[in-house]
């Protein structure tokens, strides 16, 4: 699924579960690896979720549904309002999010001294404000805004090595988040996510890429949440509404503070909506020379 002809930059396996607590399980895989959590895939994969799940009569009656999720990252609490047959949004208290490094000064081959955040939404990011590098965070910045990404992102892995408390295969930092501030006034914050698509080499200008995640991104928002309170800039309760590079908005809150081993955290909820574009089956043929897929050179 992540390579060739069934290539997707985000890839979920969703298992029915036998659990008493969870309904689904859900595995991530990004374009390079696999991930603890995604929660902007959460939103996709729980519209057909809460359709196997409900009656017909939860379906149109405009009822508020609630299921847990399990991801690698831990239980996520999911509810959904529906309403003529349709999900109209899917809000979910996520694992707790925190902050392990405010304005820490980077060196970045090509960029020079940056300075950055690293926090845990459900995966580590390095976040970065984007006005140094002159941009505007918008759609036709994308080839600058993956290559600085992705720059970030690798010098931040090889000089602020992180370990979630809680789980040590969770650590080191997945992906880049560049912020600056909105272009409507509705909104708090807008951003832009940069998803590897293969390992960058320092020596090799052409694999200095990646690909843009379309919406505000889930757990990336949830760890600029977690920076924003650790600097007293969020508080409890009050609502965050983060704008993707096209616009699209979720809305976020912090739910209450606790601890995670050495770290202030923070319980966020996040609510979005998304649509369905399509089904389709993907199958192997036996005689395909490539069951695995395939890469080839910087063909993403």
């Amino acid at each position: 699924m992540l390579f060739g002809k069934r290539k997707r930059v985000v890839n979920r396996i969703l298992i029915v579960e036998d659990e008493p607590l969870t309904a689904f399980d859900n595995e991530m895989m990004l374009g390079d690896a696999w991930t603890s959590e995604s929660s902007r895939g959460d939103f996709g994969e729980d519209w057909p979720g809460y359709r196997w799940q409900m009656t017909q009569a939860d379906w149109n009656s405009g009822a508020m549904t609630e299921l847990t999720l399990e991801a690698p990252a831990g239980l996520i609490r999911v509810r959904a309002e529906c309403r003529d047959g349709k999900v109209t949004q899917v809000a979910f208290r996520n694992v707790p999010a925190f902050a392990v490094h405010l304005d820490a000064s980077i060196d970045v081959p090509t960029l020079g001294r940056v300075v950055v955040d690293v926090a845990c939404g459900g995966m580590f990011y390095v976040i970065a404000d984007a006005a140094p590098f002159g941009l505007r965070l918008t759609p036709d910045e994308g080839r600058d805004i993956t290559r600085i990404g992705e720059l970030i992102k690798a010098a931040t892995q090889e000089q602020l090595p992180v370990v979630h408390p809680e789980n040590p295969e969770i650590h080191d930092v997945t992906i880049a988040q560049l912020s600056g501030p909105p272009a409507s006034l509705d909104n708090h914050r807008r951003n832009a996510v940069i998803v590897s698509t293969g390992k960058l080499d320092w020596e090799r200008p052409a694999t200095w890429t990646g690909a843009i995640d379309r919406s505000p991104c889930g757990t990336g928002t949830c760890a600029k949440m977690a920076t924003l309170h650790a600097r007293g800039r969020l508080g409890i309760g009050e609502p965050f509404r983060h704008e993707g590079i096209l616009g699209t908005v979720f809305t976020g809150r912090l739910l209450e503070e606790t601890t995670l081993g050495p770290y202030r955290a923070v319980v966020p909820e996040l609510a979005g909506t998304a649509w369905i574009t399509g089904f389709a089956q993907y199958v192997v043929d036996p005689q395909d020379p490539f069951p695995e897929g395939f890469t080839v050179g910087d063909i993403w």
